[in-house]
């Protein structure tokens, strides 16, 4: 069974510690925007949230403010938030930042990975390998960013990781969309590239590898922007 990235909230469940019920909200929410259970564009009311997720209303405009916050949701007015709708301009600028911030955390985790931890990234590549065959798209999106986020954790940057999993809550709807037109067949798996390079200890072919596998990605994502026009 997969062994997911977890988070500091999910640690302290593990200790006996009981989170916050504003926590469990956001991170609730947060996994419904970074999987695309909310599309791009569609309005959610505070009351219809609180139902959803089974809390209450303090807790989840708790939750909303900090999406706000994270540029994960807009506040509409008359007590309704949405998921924003990537433009071209929005894609190009998210590009930029991916490349230039998961490249960087890739380097540094090359740097310090165990044969390990790259055993580990190779069992999700697996898991990511059959998500894939058998066009599963949430299993893919989630297979996906447990990728990512279990190889930058080595980076030991969490400034760097922080930024780039608020820019993921940006893009992942809109990922979403994409592989439920396309399918998973559309997305080629560049992983087993960034694989090869960390077995050889190239930090810098590492770099190269993912940034490839974000441009891949991303290309799709504004490619669809562009033919909605």
């Amino acid at each position: 069974m997969l062994n997911l990235p977890r988070k500091k909230d999910e640690t302290a469940q593990e200790n006996g510690t009981k989170q916050p019920a504003h926590e469990v909200v956001y991170q609730s929410l947060r996994s419904k925007i970074l999987y695309g259970d909310l599309a791009p564009g569609q309005a959610v009311t505070i009351q219809g949230l609180t139902e959803t997720l089974g809390a209450g209303m303090t807790p989840v405009r708790e939750a909303i403010r900090r999406l706000i916050s994270d540029g994960a949701l807009t506040f509409q007015g008359n007590r309704r938030v949405s998921v924003p709708q990537l433009n071209k301009d929005d894609a190009a600028q998210l590009i930029f930042a991916r490349k230039t911030m998961e490249t960087e955390l890739t380097r540094r985790a090359a740097s310090r990975i165990s044969e390990a931890d790259i055993l580990e990234l190779e069992r999700i590549d697996t898991e990511l390998d059959a998500a894939i065959s058998n066009g599963d798209v949430p299993g893919y999106l989630r297979l996906n960013y447990a990728f990512h986020t279990t190889l930058y954790a080595h980076a030991r940057a969490p400034i760097l990781s922080d930024l780039t999993e608020r820019l993921w809550l940006r893009f992942g709807p809109s990922l979403r969309v994409v592989c439920g037109r396309l399918g998973t067949q559309s997305f080629p798996d560049r992983h087993k590239d960034i694989l090869d390079a960390l077995r050889k200890q190239d930090a810098e072919l590492a770099a190269l590898a993912m940034e490839r596998d974000v441009a891949q990605g991303m290309d799709q994502v504004l490619q669809a922007l562009s033919d909605a026009k």
